[in-house]
């Protein structure tokens, strides 16, 4: 690996001079729920409370207010899934400088949305933010724009590095912080920090697994680009890291995890149900880690949720696909006589087994039967997998058969 130089803390806190008066100084507050689960006190830090939504505001204005009355006359020019281009839209507004944003066609409509309300022009090209970055790059060679990177910048990286000095402040004897990783911005400007502030503290990185590119990179000691991703977390879906983030995280960093979408459907359904926050798939990368038991963790405690800009269609889903995989919603298709009564008498068994039908739906066709059955669709809440389970062998001892969906 090239050597690198690493941001260090007088440049963060230079970027805290900064940000007063425009990024939030997030609380740091104690989750039961979490301390619970882990046996020791355990801290949420809610950067899905940031302005924006997020924490990009802090390295994105960090970045922009830097820049030259003639740099910011040309524009700047950003790629981003949705929480840099809102960061970037935002600062460059509040610098008085055009921005324009390079989003994957995919993007979330929310988001989108957002950052041409920041008053940014929006491209949406190519099917991922590699695509985008691509794009984005050109943009700003072709026109002298300056180019906003969304984690490769030590600008950017000292900005969410302002993260590590309110936790140290607001939690002094913390000794496990938990971090969403994408490209490694806010990973690489945290550790700097915190390492600086604490040198015995362990920092834990977490990415998605279907868009982890950091444990491979580590191991070959470069950035490795990941060819394909898949993730439903798309705030850290970045298929390589930057050569700055990646010098900072080798020498920083603890230990990086990964956590399935499974994990983080969970972690978005626990969060709302017991800590009654909204986060979207990458904020909740963190909490999943620790819900999965995937980290070594020293309490004190500090998780960040590093965003809360979830596309509710996205939220209907995930919840849906969380509550099912912890056995809070059960759906199954099973087959009944066609005749006057059967779906009544079924409905009365599933009743007095506890279940609570929140969708019926017949099928006539398309599925294999005979002359004279129907097949039934059901949706379910259920109380947890051994209710599922009680629910499942007494339809099928009934002469109910049950094909999970």
């Amino acid at each position: 690996m090239t050597t690198q130089t690493l941001v260090g803390l007088a440049e963060i806190e230079d970027a805290r001079r900064r940000l007063e008066g425009v990024a939030v100084r997030t609380p740091l507050d104690r989750s039961r729920a979490l301390s619970e689960h882990v046996g020791g006190p355990v801290f949420i830090k809610c950067e899905n409370l940031q302005r924006t939504g997020s924490f990009k505001i802090r390295g994105a204005y960090n970045r922009i207010s830097r820049l030259s009355a003639e740099q910011c006359s040309a524009g700047v020019v950003a790629a981003s899934a949705g929480n840099h281009a809102q960061g970037v839209a935002l600062a460059a507004a509040l610098s008085g400088t055009p921005a324009t944003v390079f989003m994957p066609s995919a993007a979330s409509l929310p988001k989108v949305e957002a950052t041409r309300r920041y008053g940014a022009e929006v491209v949406l090209t190519g099917k991922d933010f590699g695509a985008a970055l691509t794009a984005a790059t050109q943009r700003a060679e072709e026109t002298g724009a300056v180019f906003v990177h969304p984690f490769d910048h030590p600008h950017v990286i000292a900005g969410q590095g302002t993260i590590g000095c309110e936790i140290s402040e607001q939690l002094p004897e913390v000794r496990t912080v938990v971090i969403p990783v994408g490209g490694g911005g806010l990973m690489a400007g945290a550790a700097a920090a915190l390492k600086a502030l604490n040198p015995s503290i362990r920092l834990i990185g977490v990415q998605a697994a279907g868009a982890a590119a950091f444990p491979p990179s580590l191991a070959a000691g470069h950035p490795v680009s990941l060819h394909t991703m898949s993730t439903i977390a798309d705030g850290i879906a970045a298929n390589q890291p930057g050569d700055l983030t990646l010098a900072h995280i080798s020498r920083l960093v603890d230990e990086v995890v990964t956590v399935s979408d499974e994990a983080i459907a969970e972690a978005l359904v626990f969060t709302a149900e017991r800590m009654k926050l909204v986060l979207e798939p990458a904020g909740a990368a963190g909490v999943a880690a620790v819900l999965q038991d995937a980290v070594q963790l020293q309490p004190p405690v500090a998780v960040v949720l590093s965003g809360g800009n979830i596309d509710p269609l996205l939220l209907l889903g995930v919840i849906r696909f969380g509550m099912s995989v912890s056995g809070r919603y059960f759906a199954f298709q099973t087959k009944i006589a066609d005749s006057p009564g059967e779906l009544a008498r079924l409905l009365g068994l599933i009743a007095d087994l506890g279940g609570n039908v929140v969708g019926v739906e017949h099928h006539r066709e398309g599925v294999a039967m005979h002359v004279g059955e129907v097949a039934v669709a059901f949706q379910l809440e259920t109380k947890g997998q051994p209710h599922i389970a009680e629910i499942s062998q007494r339809l099928q001892a009934e002469g109910y058969p049950v094909e999970r969906l």
